[in-house]
Order: structure tokens, then sequence, then C-alpha cells
């Protein structure tokens, strides 16, 4: 069950029983942004698969990669960016399956993103490095409700997130986790990333704003995450992070 708000910044809202429904194996959502094409056959077409190969390469080792290649029409920049507790091999298997997935929904569009749980691949015709995407966003939520005071539990949220916010943004790379006890045998588990061609200051803006739009996609919900191009912020009353 799912419901879409038609807004000038495109935002979807799913509601799922559980959020780790959504495996690594499984796109989160994915959107075809650019309205520019191309042709199979084209320059940009061979670019664009020359950019995917150097950062399913590029971005491993690191986490993270940037590349572009060609110019003028047949410009195509890219980025790919996997969570920051993933292995090097779990990072190149979510980055490989994320082009061939992506290539499969966005055929012949200039500009695409998906996210994963433990990845998100982005392109684009146009140069998008050092900027925070504000359009290219969406948010999932758990359907069950929090026990006792909603107002209470999401101050224990907003506690979490923003002590993480603070320790990502001073981070090479820009990625927080945590937890925070909410009573006995029980805890609140949060993660924060940026992609890594932000600057400190704006991972931290891009990571305030996501924290800020969580109680409209999630107030009163044990579970929730609000996800976009240049950053991502999660919460859940369960581990999220691999041990």
């Amino acid at each position: 069950m799912y419901c879409t708000k038609s807004m000038p910044l495109l935002f979807l809202l799913f509601s799922l029983t559980l959020l780790h429904a959504a495996t690594a194996a499984n796109p989160l959502y994915n959107i075809c942004f650019s309205k520019d094409n191309y042709t199979t056959n084209s320059p940009y077409r061979n670019n664009l698969n020359n950019l995917l190969s150097i950062l399913a390469t590029k971005a491993p080792p690191a986490g993270f990669g940037l590349g572009s290649v060609g110019k003028d029409q047949d410009y195509v920049s890219g980025l790919a960016l996997c969570r920051g507790d993933v292995s090097s091999p779990d990072c190149k298997t979510c980055i490989d399956d994320a082009s061939k997935e992506l290539l499969q929904r966005c055929p012949n569009n200039k500009g695409a993103i998906i996210w994963y749980d433990y990845c998100l691949l982005k392109y684009s015709n146009v140069k998008f490095f050092g900027k925070i995407d504000y359009e290219n966003k969406f948010s999932l939520y758990n359907v069950n409700d929090v026990e006792g005071d909603p107002e209470v539990f999401y101050g224990k949220v907003k506690e979490l997130l923003s002590g993480l916010v603070n320790k990502a943004q001073a981070t090479e790379k820009l990625y927080a986790a945590g937890d925070l006890e909410l009573k006995k045998y029980e805890k609140l588990y949060g993660l924060v990333q940026c992609t890594r061609d932000l600057s400190s200051a704006d991972c931290k803006k891009c990571l305030d704003d996501a924290v800020n739009g969580l109680p409209g996609c999630c107030f009163g919900k044990r579970g929730g995450r609000t996800v976009g191009g240049s950053c991502n912020v999660r919460y859940e009353l369960y581990p999220i992070i691999d041990p």
C-alpha cells in the first residue's frame, strides 16, 4: 500500500509493514528525472557505459566514487555511494545491480537515480557535484504505530538523529550510525549519511532538512526514513546496520 503527493519536488510516501522487507537485493525506489533522451547506439550511451564501469571500479574500495565522461551534448556525470558499514564486495555487487536495473528502468533517459539499502547510483547530463539535490527524494515509514506518546517518541528520534548529524558532518565518510536507550531492553537505532561530494556544511544542512522532514511522513511510526539524492536519515526500533 502506498500513497503519493503531487508536489513541485517529487515526494513519494511508501507505507511498508516492515521496512526491512525492502532488502539489499531489491531497489527501494528510482526516478528518471531528465527530460533529455539519448539513442541506444549514441556517443552518450557509450559514455554512460564507460562511466558506470568507472564507478563500479572506483566506488567499492572507499564506498564512494565520482566520475564524468565526454563533453557538450555527450557529457555525463555520475556518482555511486554505498552505506557506510557495507563491505567492498557487497558495495560492488550493489553498484553493479544498480547499473543494470537503472538502465532497464530508465531506458534512453539522460538523468536517473536509484536507491537500495546498500547503495545509491545517480547519473546526469548536467554536472551536479557539490550541490544539494532537493528534487529527487522520497520517504518510507513503518505502518505500525509506536506505543505511548508519539510526541515523546519523536523527541527521542530527533535527539538521536541530531547527534548523529553532528558526528557525520565531522567525519571523512559523512556517515554516522548509533543507538539510544529508550527503556530497559529497548533501543532506538539511527543512521545518517551524505554523498561525499558535499561540503561538511552542506551535508549538515541536507541532513537537518531530512530530519526536520520526518514528522511529515513518519510521525508516531515505529520506523521511518527520508531519502534523497544527496543525503538520507533513518530510525528504527531494531538494528539497521550490519554487525
